[in-house]
């Protein structure tokens, strides 16, 4: 099967199932993710984040005498 038949195969499927395709795809190979968004995900999912808010107007910890 060439990759064109393939392609044309995996249009016909009905979406949820495409979109299991290309969760299977993403699971195999995440090369193509840069290591500092999958650094930024691993901090924000282990709770590591504050809002853009408090980001803007206050000083970060250890920082306060300079904002």
């Amino acid at each position: 099967m060439s990759v064109e038949q393939l392609i044309a195969e995996i249009k016909l499927l009905p979406q949820e199932q495409r979109m299991q395709v290309v969760d299977a795809i993403l699971d195999e190979d995440d090369s193509w993710i840069p290591e500092s968004l999958k650094q930024g995900m691993a901090d924000f999912e282990a709770g590591r984040f504050v809002d853009m808010e408090t980001a803007m107007t206050q000083p970060p910890p250890g920082q306060q005498d300079e904002v």
